[in-house]
């Protein structure tokens, strides 16, 4: 079993904070075995019948019985009202604390009726980050983007297509149909496809709506659910300027580099493709750190991009460039975004960085990946 301590350390974080963490993530993302790792817990999986008996016929009396101490309820979507269990532990069970894993954030499906504001903390597993991948024995960077970074699809020895497939089968089959009954399997699953194969860009539905064959109110709706349960992430565009800059047209990234390669029918990676992939992994770190409503992309009028910025509220931006290569890497879009928001900090983050320095020559902080958090904090300093 690989210890994944970096999110061993987070869940210990929430729990201080909060009585409930909701650890969300796509399937096969590696949640079971990260919360089975954690010492003296007990674990119950709501996917059996009996433990979903003994939940739902006396919620109370079942965080009674446990009394204080930490308890794992693992795929708790599966039970009946899981919110409601979750309020009654928070309110009623101080002592006790609970980490419950699930598919999509709370409030998105009928099946929980509370969001459990103020009681809670909600973490989000990723596919394998960069900064873990020792951990799994893969050094290979080219092998995490191209297999992805589902544990198992990492460590496989060929890419593994079959994979891909019974994921997505699995995905409509359970998290889409337990969770949101929807109807259009054909026009759900082509738009989850093309957002892959165009993911990094800009995303206009109307565009896309012909080729699912559904209207573009519905592909707003399913882009609703593909969000809630993580399949892709919608960072939206940071602006004050509204007559300078794009201030409506979101960006949509694919969940994962496997999925989104396989969707784009690459087998092997060519040195045009490795920029935009690795532009995932730096936003995989970011979304580790930070909140998903504090992480934009920028674009002007002219066509001036920075990849991502964070923005935190009392703070000033800061404009992330992510490059293949230090050496190659090009700064000409952050002085427009400077002329625009002066106190920014900028941030250029490679494959070929290690530790966070400041370039005094180009105003910038250059970094490598493992060390984001590091980065971030000089960047907030300079």
């Amino acid at each position: 079993m690989v210890i994944r301590n970096f999110w061993q350390d987070a869940i210990e974080t929430a729990w201080r904070e909060r009585p409930v963490v909701w650890l969300t993530g796509v399937r096969r993302a590696g949640k079971t075995t990260l919360v089975r790792s954690l010492s003296e817990t007990k674990y119950y999986d709501c996917e059996l019948p009996r433990v979903r008996r003994v939940i739902e016929d006396d919620p109370e009396g079942f965080l009674q019985d446990l009394g204080k101490g930490r308890v794992i309820l693992d795929e708790i979507h599966r039970i009946e009202n899981p919110s409601e269990l979750l309020k009654i532990a928070a309110d009623h069970f101080p002592q006790l604390r609970v980490l419950a894993t699930g598919s999509s954030t709370l409030g998105a499906s009928a099946r929980f009726r509370d969001t459990l504001a103020g009681r809670k903390r909600h973490l989000h597993l990723p596919p394998v980050l960069f900064s873990e991948l020792s951990g799994f024995n893969s050094g290979d960077l080219k092998t995490r983007l191209l297999h992805g970074g589902l544990p198992e699809n990492l460590l496989a020895s060929d890419i593994p297509e079959k994979d891909f497939v019974e994921w997505l089968d699995a995905y409509w089959a359970r998290d889409i149909q337990e969770l949101f009954r929807l109807e259009k399997r054909a026009a759900f699953l082509k738009l989850l496809e093309l957002l892959l194969a165009q993911s990094g860009g800009l995303c206009e539905l109307n565009q896309l709506a012909p080729a699912c064959g559904a209207s573009r109110q519905t592909l707003s709706n399913y882009m609703g659910v593909l969000e809630a349960t993580g399949a892709v992430h919608i960072i939206r565009p940071f602006s004050s300027n509204r007559q300078r800059e794009i201030i409506a047209m979101p960006k949509v990234y694919g969940f994962d580099t496997g999925f989104v390669c396989n969707a784009r029918g690459w087998r092997n990676l060519r040195q045009e493709d490795l920029g935009g992939l690795w532009e995932h992994l730096v936003l995989d770190e970011l979304r580790a750190h930070f909140q998903a409503g504090e992480i934009f992309y920028w674009r002007d009028k002219q066509k001036h991009e920075v990849d991502f910025v964070v923005a935190r509220k009392g703070k000033p931006p800061i404009a992330i460039e992510c490059k293949w290569k230090m050496k190659s890497a090009s700064t000409k879009n952050f002085p427009s975004f400077k002329t625009l928001y002066p106190d920014a900090r900028l941030l250029l983050v490679a494959t070929d960085a290690d530790n966070p320095r400041v370039n005094r020559k180009l105003g910038v902080v250059e970094s490598g990946l493992r060390n984001l958090q590091s980065a971030i904090q000089l960047a907030s300093r300079s």
